[in-house]
């Protein structure tokens, strides 16, 4: 199974030049460190910040620079801060072509639940709401299975919706999945050494395979 670093790694090949980006709180903040040099992107966090560079080496920690799950960032040449309102006006207004956020369930239509357990406690949902509902694409980036080993990626969510039909694509531990127009799991890509049955085994949603599933690439 992939790690939340080869997940992130998996998932900036999906970034394009030019694009406006917000990174979720979690393994999505790791991208940042992968996007390619030669691409111009513009990372996004909802705390005000526009030119997120990657994660500060110990001598760069700045206390005072931090997204949006409070962990230190570096800012690049032309980077801008402002309060959160003007944030949201960005995200609200379709300013954002691609949100990666983390999900604790996906359904084979598209749906999300990603803010709230129910019995636990949480201080609210953040941006989620507001990204999944605005972004022109969304990536998800996640864990296939639960802890106690079930799957994730399901016919109907069961957990607090955060988004209905919103998710466009899937980068999990095990594989890279499309959500198709007429619902199910697209299968694109399987991670090295994961087999197709493992991922249909583990899939709970409508799985879609069509031919040979290559393995990841990660250049």
């Amino acid at each position: 199974m992939l790690t939340k670093e080869q997940i992130a790694q998996r998932i900036a090949k999906e970034v394009k030049n030019g694009q406006y980006i917000n990174l979720g709180i979690g393994i999505p903040t790791l991208v940042a460190n992968y996007i390619p040099a030669e691409l111009e992107v513009v990372l996004q966090s909802e705390n005000g910040l526009l030119g997120i560079g990657p994660f500060p080496t110990e001598e760069q920690i700045d206390p005072d620079l931090i997204n949006a799950g409070k962990q230190t960032v570096t800012m690049l040449p032309g980077s801008s801060l402002f309060n959160s309102a003007e944030s949201f006006a960005m995200i609200r207004g379709g300013h954002v072509h691609l949100t990666i956020l983390g999900a604790m369930e996906v359904s084979e239509n598209g749906d999300i639940a990603n803010w709230k357990i129910p019995g636990k406690m949480v201080k609210g949902m953040g941006g989620a709401m507001d990204l999944v509902a605005s972004a022109k694409n969304i990536i998800v980036a996640m864990q296939h299975c639960s802890k106690d080993g079930k799957s994730k990626l399901l016919k109907e969510c069961t957990l607090p919706i955060t988004g209905i039909r919103c998710v466009k694509k899937i980068v999990s531990d095990l594989a890279v999945l499309e959500i198709a127009p007429e619902g199910g799991f697209i299968l694109l890509e399987r991670a090295p050494g994961i087999s197709v049955d493992e991922i249909q085994n583990k899939t709970e949603g409508k799985l879609i395979i069509k031919g040979e599933i290559p393995e990841m690439s990660f250049n």
